[in-house]
C-alpha cells in the first residue's frame, strides 16, 4: 500500500469512493463529495491523502482547520475519510489516519477533532473532553487529540463548506 497526498488526477476517484462509503451508512449525508470538493476550491484542505494499492486508490482522507470560540487556535478537523466498500476492514482507513495525523502534527498543527466513532478513533489516541463541544453532537462521538500546547475549550467550527455542501 501506498499513502501518498492526492493529485488533481485522483480528484473523480476520490468522489466516487466517498460516496460509495458514505452511501451505506447511516450517518452519512449524502454531501460528502461535495464538502471534499468544496474544501479543495476554497484553498481550506490542508491535508488530503489516498491509500493506493496495486495501482488503485482505495481510500482518502482529508483535513482542514476548524476554529474554537471562533478563534483560528492551530487545529484541525479529520473528515471525511473512505475507503472502498469492498476493501473496508483491512486496516487502509487506521494507516490514512496514522499518516493523516503525522502529517498534520509536521505541520505544526496544535491539534485535531473528529466527529466519529470512539470505539474506532480512541485507537489513535482521540479522547473526549467536555470543554471541547460540536453543535449537537452527542457529547460522547466527539472527541480530540492534542499535539502540543493546553486543549482550547469552547464551541467548534468548521469550515462553512460543511454547512453549505
Amino acid at each position: 500500500m501506498i499513502l501518498r497526498a492526492e493529485s488533481p488526477a485522483d480528484r473523480a476517484v476520490i468522489r466516487e469512493i466517498t460516496e460509495a462509503a458514505f452511501a451505506a451508512t447511516p450517518h452519512g449525508s449524502g454531501t460528502e463529495g461535495a464538502i471534499i470538493d468544496a474544501l479543495r476550491e476554497t484553498g481550506t484542505l490542508t491535508v488530503s491523502l489516498v491509500a493506493e494499492t496495486d495501482g488503485q486508490i482505495v481510500g482518502h482522507i482529508a483535513f482542514s482547520p476548524v476554529s474554537v470560540a471562533g478563534q483560528d487556535v492551530g487545529w484541525f478537523g479529520l473528515g471525511p475519510i473512505s475507503v472502498r466498500p469492498e476493501r473496508q476492514g483491512q486496516g487502509l482507513g487506521g494507516a490514512l489516519v496514522r499518516e493523516g495525523l503525522a502529517r498534520l502534527r509536521a505541520l505544526g498543527a496544535r491539534g485535531c477533532v473528529v466527529l466519529g466513532d470512539p470505539g474506532y478513533y480512541r485507537r489513535f489516541g482521540f479522547e473526549q473532553d467536555p470543554a471541547l463541544r460540536f453543535a449537537d453532537a452527542p457529547p460522547e462521538y466527539f472527541m480530540r487529540l492534542v499535539f502540543s500546547g493546553t486543549p482550547p475549550t469552547g464551541e467548534v467550527t468548521y469550515q462553512p463548506v460543511f454547512h453549505d455542501a
